[in-house]
C-alpha cells in the first residue's frame, strides 16, 4: 500500500485523537499517523471498535455508543485538541447497544431533524465547546483515496457503465435524502439501496433479487461533511461482491476511502470484478 500520509499532518503539538468505529480505517490512519511521528490517542466503542486498535495508538480508552462526556473527558485528560473521526458504527447498534449519558441526551433535545448529518454536526459543536476540534477526514488520506479511472485490468462494459450512470444519479438523491451512499443496480433497475444496514447489507440483497450482474456504485452525499462517514471499501467489500456475483464497483474519487488497496484489487482481480473511481464533477458520466 502506498503511505496514507503524504506530509506532515497539520498539528502542532503532535497529538492527534482518533474516534474510533468499525472497520479497519482507525487502524490504518493510527499506524500511518506514528510513522509520521504523532503521538494517537484513541476513544474506542464497545462492540463496534476492533480490539486490535490498542495495539496501534499509545492510549485507547473504550465507551459505550452514546457515552459523550466519558469520550471528551477522555481526549481532555490526554490533552488532545484535534481529533478524526474514523469507522462506521451500525445504525442499528445505535438503537440496541446505545447507553447515552445526560449530556447526549440534552444534546439530543436540541436537533430538529434526526438525520445523520444534522447529528453528527451537533457533535462536532459539543465537542468544540471543551476545546476539541473535529479535522475533516480527507487530510493527509492521499494514499488511501480513490483515485480516478478503472483500477483493474478488466473495464466496465458499455452496458455497465450505462448503469453505473444511473446509478450515480440515483446515489446522489438517495445521499441528498440523508438514506444511504449505495445503490445496486442491473439493467436501469435499482434493486437495493443502502438505509440503515449498511453497505454488505445492500449488496447481498441486490444479488439475491436481481443474481448475477449487479452493479454497485457509492458516492458521497452532496451535501457531505467531510469531517464525518466518507464512503469507505475494502476487501470485505469484494467478498460480499463476490458472493452476491456482482460485477463491477464504481466509488466517488478523491472523496472515498479504499482500505488495503492492493488486497482489494487483487481480490477485484481474480473474481473478475470491474473497479472503477469516478469523479465527482463527472456527470454525466463517460464510459466506454
Amino acid at each position: 500500500m502506498s503511505p496514507m500520509m503524504t506530509q506532515a499532518l497539520p498539528i502542532a503539538d503532535g497529538r492527534i485523537g482518533v474516534i474510533a468505529g468499525n472497520g479497519r480505517f482507525p487502524i490504518i490512519f493510527a499506524d500511518n499517523a506514528r510513522k509520521m511521528g504523532l503521538q494517537v490517542y484513541a476513544v474506542a466503542h464497545e462492540g463496534e471498535t476492533e480490539p486490535e486498535l490498542e495495539q496501534h495508538v499509545d492510549r485507547i480508552h473504550w465507551v459505550k455508543i452514546g457515552q459523550l462526556n466519558k469520550l471528551i473527558n477522555a481526549f481532555k485528560a490526554d490533552g488532545v485538541r484535534n481529533v478524526v473521526m474514523l469507522g462506521g458504527i451500525k445504525k442499528t447498534h445505535v438503537y440496541s447497544h446505545a447507553r447515552p449519558d445526560f449530556r447526549v441526551l440534552a444534546m439530543a433535545a436540541k436537533l430538529v431533524l434526526w438525520k445523520d448529518d444534522d447529528i453528527l454536526r451537533t457533535l462536532a459543536a459539543e465537542l468544540e465547546k471543551d476545546g476539541i476540534t473535529i479535522c475533516e477526514s480527507t487530510f493527509g488520506l492521499e494514499g488511501i483515496l480513490v483515485t480516478e479511472g478503472p483500477l483493474t485490468s478488466r473495464q466496465p462494459t458499455k452496458k455497465e457503465w450505462s448503469d453505473i450512470r444511473y446509478g450515480w444519479e440515483v446515489a446522489r438523491e438517495t445521499g441528498r435524502l440523508d438514506i444511504g451512499q449505495c445503490v445496486i443496480i442491473k439493467d436501469h433497475v435499482v434493486v437495493a439501496v443502502e438505509a440503515v444496514e449498511g453497505t454488505d447489507e445492500a449488496i447481498k440483497r441486490g444479488g439475491e433479487l436481481a443474481k448475477a450482474g449487479v452493479v454497485v456504485v457509492k458516492r458521497c452525499k452532496p451535501q457531505q461533511d467531510l469531517r464525518f462517514d466518507l464512503p469507505a471499501v475494502g476487501p470485505r467489500t469484494i467478498d460480499v461482491m463476490q458472493s452476491a456475483k456482482a460485477s463491477v464497483l464504481a466509488v466517488e474519487a478523491g472523496r472515498s476511502v479504499m482500505l488495503d488497496r492492493e488486497e482489494l484489487l487483487s481480490k477485484a482481480e481474480a473474481a473478475g470484478i470491474a473497479v472503477v473511481g469516478v469523479a465527482r464533477e463527472t456527470e454525466p458520466i463517460t464510459g466506454t
